[in-house]
């Protein structure tokens, strides 16, 4: 059922979850026999195993029920192993951010295409370490077809994305993200459909038809939004340089980014390397992805801070209308309320292209991949090329002119 806030109409994007479905109790023939033979001690212990082993088949089978309730972000059903995929803005600091939230002292390099580490942490004294895999995509928007590397069939139920947006970039900031949130929804898509012997059902259900428990049940946004299949963090870049932005312009790019995160879901947060206290708040949500970590209970929607808020701590309502100032809204023309949060913000924010041609001509001449020997080679290597390709059309023109003499 449609819904109107601040004059749009929000359509119903999702029907009803469906109901998860509690685990059967059964009986065991070798029950009496235990009793009789051990004693009531040993029936105790023998209770607690069943228990234990029809709890875990209960959480296997339903893994897809669980998701529409449950935080999968903290607590993906006790599986170790996470993976963290970072995408965003070309230089928009998802290096200095991923290093930070990995306790690294290293100084950020430039990523070449798509790097991946990993970070460990115990969850308690003499307890197995749980492990991240973190990927990073480089390039910005370039190079979006190498998403379907890190999101699998096999990692794509502890899978998190972390979506890093330039702040001092506006101009670029609406068809970055929606480019690389198309790609990567669609790569989630395709994962979760491919089927295989022993799946959970999680894979088989279509994405447009799981809800993560981002939402309490009787959140009023609950069906006006489209939430990402996987947990989602957006996190706002350069706060520093975007805090000496005009304070009208500043305001237009926060609702914006509030729409944004709270359409898909997703938490928000704003950073800044040279800020401590915003990258203590921006490693404990990336934490909260990795390792389950508690990512702390603060939420501040004043334009003039830093804006945090942690996934479904938000609403329409308190988003309000789109930041439209000298023009008048109805004169746009949009299908969607998404398109028209997208029309108005580029008027504001007029788009520039994400990809240059320039750059995907040839990535070798990049002066920020400059390798001294390897440079001097490969120049040594094209001079060979050319002398060979202008020999070879001596020797073909010479081919013809014998061929036409005889």
């Amino acid at each position: 059922m449609a819904k109107v806030y601040n004059n749009i109409l929000y359509p119903s994007n999702s029907g009803e979850a469906p109901c998860s479905q509690g685990a059967c109790d059964q009986s065991i023939s070798s029950e009496k026999c235990v009793q009789a033979l051990c004693g009531n001690n040993v029936q105790r212990i023998n209770d607690t195993l069943w228990e234990l082993a029809a709890s875990e088949v209960h959480s296997r089978e339903s893994g897809a029920d669980d998701d529409e309730e449950g935080d999968t972000a903290s607590n993906p059903r006790g599986i170790g192993e996470r993976t963290v995929f970072f995408i965003g803005s070309k230089a928009g600091g998802k290096t200095t951010i991923m290093l930070r939230c990995l306790d690294r002292d290293e100084p950020p390099k430039p990523t070449l295409a798509l790097e991946y580490t990993f970070g460990r942490r115990a969850r308690g004294h003499n307890t197995p370490k749980d492990i991240a895999h973190f990927w990073e995509l480089g390039g910005g928007t370039l190079l979006s077809d190498l998403i379907q590397i890190p999101i699998t069939a096999q990692n794509v139920r502890a899978l998190s994305v972390v979506l890093v947006v330039d702040l001092s970039q506006p101009n670029v900031l609406w068809g970055t993200t929606e480019r690389l949130l198309q790609v990567a929804r669609a790569q989630v898509d395709r994962a979760c459909s491919s089927q295989g012997p022993g799946e959970s059902r999680l894979r088989k259900q279509p994405t447009q038809h799981r809800i993560p428990g981002t939402l309490q049940k009787d959140h009023p946004d609950r069906e006006l939004i489209d939430p990402f299949p996987v947990p989602l963090l957006v996190i706002g870049s350069k706060f520093d340089v975007f805090q000496d932005f005009d304070s009208e312009k500043r305001k237009a790019i926060c609702k914006t980014l509030r729409f944004l995160a709270h359409y898909h879901g997703a938490s928000l947060i704003f950073s800044s390397s040279k800020s401590e206290g915003l990258m203590s708040k921006t490693r404990g949500f990336v934490n909260h992805l990795a390792f389950g970590t508690d990512r702390g209970k603060t939420v501040s929607t004043d334009p003039s801070k830093s804006l945090i808020i942690p996934a479904g701590m938000d609403s329409l309502s308190q988003i309000g209308s789109p930041p439209a100032t000298d023009f008048d809204i109805g004169t746009l023309h949009a299908r969607t309320p998404l398109d028209l949060w997208k029309k108005v913000f580029e008027r504001i924010f007029p788009s520039e292209s994400t990809s240059d041609p320039k750059d995907l001509k040839d990535p070798a001449k990049d002066p920020q991949y400059t390798e001294a020997k390897i440079d001097s080679m490969r120049a040594q290597r094209d001079q060979e090329l050319e002398q060979y390709k202008r020999d070879a059309t001596k020797w073909w023109k010479g081919m013809e002119l014998d061929s036409q003499k005889s």
